[in-house]
């Protein structure tokens, strides 16, 4: 008896053994190939920038403690693969289809390629599949989503393309969350996806879906979001969507909505989010919005054609916190109980046809009660009112406060420096007046000033220079007068200057051309004077420059060349002269140059033929001469470029005179010559009266000598010929100046110069070094030379 017992407990034993044997074995076949397929992934990346696979994925230590794996207690096998943000490079291997018992996939926020494998979705014991922020792409209609544990499906931002899957919910019944946005589908949303029965969540924003959205949609009962936003979605949205009992969000935004918004829609309760912005959308607010949607939290219906009166009852709303309704037809009065919104960060109704019940815009002064608002965006009403001083008041939270377009008369409330923390202050397009407060100088934070086209006066104080963040001052079209301070050279932030349709006057300090960052420089139509300075080549950046319609005068600087960015340069109407810059070549990036009404000569350079983005040109109206340049941007360009300059020649379809060609030297040498005389012999006789003056002054010298025994050997010798540096006949002619000037010819002009020990010379100077220029140098000479004195 004993003995049998004592068998029968060994056998269970050998049982025992046998049974955890196969167990282990099969465990270790199953981390085999688990192993396998992670390794195939571990093969298939090419670029690891943390090193995670070579430090810690190898053969020799056990799967289940690699990073990132997750194995099950008892099972032993892979149930969580999460790879997310490690900033991997490489595709998805089919062998991730062989993990068995994988329960999470999480590759997210890498930059994996390529497309994903069909094993993948072939994945039974799958729940979370999450591939969103890679670079993958392919099309997903082929694919049949085989996958009845799964319940959420992630590949936003991507590049994926194609129609979506009619059949993509067939075998996805537990599917709870569907995220496809920022991608590239397009097509239908299938009317299929009403068999996830289950789904919560509907993500397909940012994608090029059309057509209308399918009313099947309303029979997802348990939908709690539906982003649609940024599609180009059409028709008119379906009324059964408002019957949904527990959706929160409501996305529909930038699409080509129109009708209606159904009365269903502003009668949801559950609401906390609803957004139709940028729709073809008409009709008007419930009467008790605030009854119809207690809970919103975000309610955006901007630029579409919404009408009538903001309901009294929105201010009831008391946890709406985002309220945009810009861009529509909302008239009547700004509610003045809207400071009840005690919840308020963001309220937008620019650009209505709203006004204010009082002139002193008691709406303004209720919000003063919204202490948690950060931006507040009233422009481009008709409010016809002055700021009230209330408006010191505002939340100090306020960072955007843009009430241009508004009508506000009256001064600018001093008091508006309370507002410490604003970013931006726009109250352009009124009709302000007084001055700049020098209390802005408090405002420490601000990095955009924008007071252009008011009544606004007297100079711009300096204080504004105590602002150094400040990115952006606009104060063009006011009657500011006086200088430009030169401590608006410290601004060095400054991105934009506009200063233009002013009073100003004298000339620009020197310190704005410290500005070296900013972008857009603009103070024409002002009454500046005084050259421009040579170190307007700092602003490397500019991309637009206006200097037009001052009074500036001198040269060009030959600085500007080196503006490579610079996209449009505008310096018409001042006094400007000299010639065009060679170095204009350099502008690679111009695309609009007006130089028009200046006394700008010389030459068109044809190197200007180089700036392959100019499409408009201004040279009208100056003493410009020669040949108009044919090739590049000057083949497009019609003759109003070029009106009012009497000696330019070129095409005839440009309106000027042909340019006249050289002739061959076969017949007619007579002829030839009495038309060298005709053109030479102005130049001569001037030539011949300097002549003739030295020669007698040089007789006086030498019979005073001859009296005195004073020897005039060496008047005759080679070594007594004069020669002139560039400087000397530079500083002689006071830098080529135009009261220095005997005339101009077709290819050069004749200066005065005046040397330092009084003696007056004629100088020549070629406006460019080319063949024909040369030819009527020599010609004149042969002229000359013949010529009995």
């Amino acid at each position: 008896m004993e003995r049998t017992h004592s068998l029968s407990m060994t056998t269970r034993s050998l049982v025992h053994c046998l049974l955890l044997s196969l167990a282990i074995a099969a465990a270790a076949s199953n981390i085999t190939t688990d192993q396998q397929s992670l390794l195939a992934l571990k093969a298939h990346i090419s670029y690891d920038p943390t090193n995670l696979f070579a430090k810690n994925w190898t053969s020799s230590t056990s799967v289940c403690s690699w990073i990132g794996i997750t194995c099950g207690v008892n099972s032993h096998k892979v149930i969580v693969l999460n790879i997310s943000g490690f900033n991997l490079q490489g595709t998805i291997p089919p062998q991730l289809g062989n993990l068995s018992s994988l329960e999470t996939l999480d590759l997210s926020h890498n930059k994996l390629s390529g497309n994903i494998p069909s094993s993948i979705f072939n994945m039974h014991t799958l729940k979370l599949l999450d591939f969103r922020d890679n670079q993958l792409f392919g099309s997903l209609s082929s694919f049949i989503f085989n996958m009845s544990s799964m319940l959420g499906i992630d590949l936003s931002i991507n590049r994926f393309s194609g129609e979506l899957p009619a059949n993509i919910c067939k075998n996805l019944p537990n599917l709870k969350k569907l995220l496809l946005g920022r991608n590239m589908f397009h097509g239908k949303i299938p009317s299929t996806l009403s068999k996830c029965k289950q789904l919560e969540g509907l993500y397909l924003r940012f994608n090029n879906l059309s057509g209308a959205i399918p009313k099947e949609i309303g029979n997802l009962t348990k939908l709690k979001d539906i982003i649609l936003n940024d599609n180009e979605l059409r028709g008119e949205i379906p009324q059964e969507m408002g019957n949904l009992p527990y959706l929160v969000r409501l996305t529909l935004a930038t699409n080509n909505l129109v009708g209606v918004v159904p009365f269903t829609i502003f009668n949801m309760s559950t609401l906390k989010k609803l957004s139709l912005l940028e729709n073809t959308l008409w009709g008007s607010l419930p009467s008790r919005i605030d009854l119809s949607l207690p809970n919103v939290e975000f309610l955006n219906l901007g630029t579409n054609r919404f009408s009538g009166n903001i309901p009294s009852s929105i201010t009831n709303a008391s946890k709406l916190t985002v309220f945009q309704l810009r861009g529509n037809s909302f008239s009547g009065f700004i509610p003045n109980t809207i400071g009840n919104l005690r919840n308020l960060e963001f309220l937008n109704i620019a650009d209505n046809y709203l006004t204010s019940s009082t002139p002193e815009l008691s709406f303004l002064s209720s919000l003063t009660n919204c202490q948690k608002i950060r931006v507040l965006i009233l422009a481009g009403n008709p409010l016809d009112g002055i700021l009230p001083s209330s408006i010191g008041n505002l939340s100090i939270s306020l960072e955007r406060f843009q009430m241009f377009n508004c009508r506000i008369s009256g001064k600018i409330p001093q008091v508006i420096s309370n507002l410490s923390n604003l970013l931006l202050l726009d109250l352009g397009g009124n009709k302000l007046t007084g001055s700049i407060p020098v209390t802005f100088s408090r405002l420490l934070n601000l990095q955009g000033l924008g007071l252009a086209f008011n009544k606004l006066a007297r100079s711009i104080p300096d204080e504004i220079c105590h602002l150094a963040k400040l990115d952006k001052l606009i104060l063009h079209g006011n009657k500011f007068s006086g200088a430009i301070p030169s401590c608006s050279g410290n601004l060095t932030s400054l991105r934009a200057l506009y200063l233009g349709s002013n009073r100003f006057t004298s000339a620009l300090p020197s310190t704005i051309w410290n500005l070296k960052d900013i972008l857009f420089f603009d103070v024409s139509s002002n009454s500046l004077d005084g050259p421009l300075s040579l170190d307007i080549g700092n602003l490397k950046v500019v991309i637009e420059l206006n200097l037009s319609r001052n009074n500036l005068s001198g040269d060009i600087p030959i600085t500007i060349g080196g503006l490579k960015n610079l996209q449009k340069l505008f310096l018409a109407n001042n006094r400007l002269e000299g010639p065009i810059p060679e170095s204009f070549s350099g502008l690679s990036s111009l695309e609009i140059l007006d130089l028009s009404k200046n006394k700008i000569y010389g030459v068109i350079p044809t190197s200007l033929e180089k700036l392959l983005y100019l499409k408009k040109l201004n040279l009208s109206f100056n003493k410009l001469e020669g040949e108009i340049p044919r090739g590049g941007p000057f083949a497009n360009l019609t003759a109003k470029s070029f009106l009012g300059n009497e000696l330019l020649c070129g095409l005839p379809d440009l309106h000027n005179s042909p340019c006249k060609l050289n002739k061959p030297k076969t017949h007619h040498k007579s002829r030839k010559m009495m038309l060298l005389l005709v053109i030479a012999l102005p130049l001569s006789t001037a030539a011949l009266i300097i002549v003739v003056t030295l020669t007698l002054k040089w007789k006086l010298i030498r019979c005073w000598k001859s009296r005195t025994g004073s020897s005039n050997d060496g008047i005759n010798s080679p070594q007594a010929i004069r020669r002139f540096s560039y400087h000397e006949l530079l500083q002689a002619t006071d830098r080529f100046r135009k009261n220095n000037l005997l005339g101009i010819g077709s290819f050069g002009s004749v200066y005065v110069a005046r040397l330092q020990d009084g003696m007056e010379v004629a100088v020549k100077v070629f406006h460019q070094r080319y063949e024909r220029a040369l030819k009527s140098f020599q010609d004149e000479c042969e002229v000359m030379k013949r010529i009995r004195h």
